[in-house]
């Protein structure tokens, strides 16, 4: 079943990227009474169901195709993601904090310059803002310098986006109200005393005490912005094309279910940050429409992990449920005691349980677990996502370690996948016969745990069929043209270059305009027209 619809938040992580609640059982759930709501969007394609568990939540009313539009917005608020990068308040590329980046000569916050696109438009930095900041100058834009740690910037960045609907109640009270009536969990994160303490001293006391505004000296005002801090965590999106990182609220897209293997797929547009989410597989009639709140491709012990302590709820999808994860095992480890058995988790929906050996009695820990991933990823966020020879060597490292399609040796893959052939003494001329047989074999296991968890039209499938259809090409010709495989042979590669290209051609292109992902699908069909087909 999907997640609880009183949740809600899309993270499109790339590689680098970065308590009990009582627990209802999988029973419980599916006996829970549905009933149509009458508050919010909808249309032919799906209606607004609401239950106990799930609170409101979208199911298709008729049965869906794959690719079908269902919802595109322009956002309610949007501002930089909390991280410790800076961004340009205006298009949320990044930028510099030495002396010689542009910054605004209203407020001081850096910008990407003065020409920025963003400059004084509602989704962007505005007059408001700019005033605001300017009066705040010391407690503000004076504190990001090239000497200002990343914690401190991750701080100051993590502001904009509360202040922004903090001023929305006087520019814009609709949009304002539109966002309030969003969940927030504020009772349940006041109980998470380390969630609590950190929006309070982190954001609340910073307003109030630095930035000086005086509205947050009454408790009821103080309260508000707990409120929208627990929105945030539980309804935005993060989004972002061609190196800009936002985060988002839109008006209706936050209430769809989350699921692990979802069946809708979402992008956004470069120009106005609008979502565009569509159906990525068929879905049946009455099937809740969903998406995955955290990254699909980790495992079930982070996903879970993730979504409550961001989310507040355990999933207990059907993949994480299962501890082979539909097939995909890719959370599977080899046994350090036998050498020969795979370690799972015994009870996926227990994330403190033990995980276990299937051919001898080893057991270990979840705890032990996931210090030991933790250890891993380390070692694998330390690689330069270019450095072939350092990827390379974590597969080997580690192939004795965690199996084939554990998540952290299939990021060091894809990220494999996405630069040979791409970079400097690794293009597709320069690269050696092994190098060109690496990338396909790459490719061809990543896909196949992509058409698992995220089959049908999704970006990641569009994107690995793309790089796939190369080294298929270039062996297949040099095969042919050594004499190693046969004229028959050599059509068939060509008929799985066609069927490669065709495919990503028909997903990439459903990336709006201007994407890096639309250009490639603009590639893959110039490559079509190219081999006549």
């Amino acid at each position: 079943m999907p997640g609880r619809k009183k949740i809600h938040h899309k993270s499109n992580k790339a590689r680098h990227q970065r308590h009990q609640k009582a627990d209802r059982d999988n029973n419980s759930e599916q006996n829970t009474p549905e009933k149509e709501s009458e508050d919010g969007p909808n249309s032919d394609a799906f209606h607004i169901a609401q239950s106990e568990i799930y609170g409101r939540y979208l199911v298709a009313s008729r049965q869906l195709e794959a690719g079908e539009l269902l919802i595109t917005e322009e956002p309610l608020a949007i501002g930089p993601c909390v991280s410790g990068d800076a961004v340009c308040l205006g298009c949320y590329q990044p930028v510099g904090l030495g002396r010689e980046q542009y910054r605004c000569p209203g407020c001081g916050w850096p910008l990407c310059g003065a020409s920025c696109p963003g400059l004084g438009r509602r989704i962007g930095h505005t007059t408001e803002e700019c005033a605001l900041y300017g009066e705040r100058r010391p407690a503000a834009a004076e504190l990001l310098n090239d000497r200002t740690s990343p914690p401190r910037v991750r701080d100051l960045y993590e502001l904009v986006m509360i202040v922004r609907i903090l001023l929305l109640r006087t520019h814009a009270p609709e949009q304002y109200a539109m966002i309030t009536r969003m969940e927030s969990h504020t009772e349940e994160r006041r109980k998470n005393e380390k969630l609590w303490s950190h929006y309070e001293q982190k954001v609340v006391r910073r307003l109030r005490d630095e930035w000086k505004l005086d509205d947050l000296a009454a408790e009821e005002e103080a309260q508000a912005v707990h409120e929208i801090c627990g929105i945030l965590d539980v309804n935005c999106f993060e989004i972002g094309q061609k190196g800009a990182k936002a985060r988002t609220l839109y008006p209706s897209a936050f209430l769809l279910a989350h699921d692990c293997s979802p069946n809708t797929a979402h992008t956004d547009d470069p120009r106005s940050y609008a979502i565009l989410l569509r159906t990525s597989r068929r879905v049946r009639e009455q099937e809740a429409l969903t998406l995955s709140y955290a990254y699909t491709l980790q495992g079930t012990l982070k996903r879970r992990s993730f979504m409550y302590e961001g989310k507040l709820f355990w999933c207990r999808c059907q993949r994480c449920a299962d501890p082979q994860e539909l097939g995909s095992d890719c959370s599977a480890l080899v046994c350090r005691s036998c050498l020969k058995g795979t370690v799972r988790a015994v009870t996926p929906l227990e994330q403190t349980a033990d995980w276990a050996c299937d051919r001898c009695d080893h057991r270990t820990t979840a705890l032990d677990l996931e210090n030991q991933l933790d250890r891993i990823n380390n070692d694998l966020e330390a690689i330069d996502v270019h450095d072939v020879p350092g990827l390379e060597n974590f597969l080997l490292r580690y192939r004795e370690t965690l199996r084939p399609n554990h998540y952290l040796l299939l990021s060091a893959k894809y990220s494999l996948c996405q630069i040979y052939g791409r970079i400097k003494g690794y293009l597709l001329p320069e690269m050696s016969l092994n190098d060109i047989v690496r990338k396909e074999r790459y490719c061809r296991e990543f896909l196949a745990i992509i058409d698992l968890l995220e089959p049908g039209l999704t970006r990641l499938r569009g994107l690995i069929m793309y790089e796939l259809h190369a080294p298929v090409m270039v062996m297949a010709q040099m095969g042919m043209q050594s004499g190693q495989i046969s004229r028959q042979e050599f059509q068939r590669r060509l008929k799985e270059v066609s069927r490669l290209l065709q495919n990503s051609r028909d997903i990439l292109l459903l990336e709006p305009e201007g994407s890096s992902e639309h250009e490639m699908g603009l590639a893959a069909a110039d490559a079509i027209t190219k081999m006549g087909i």
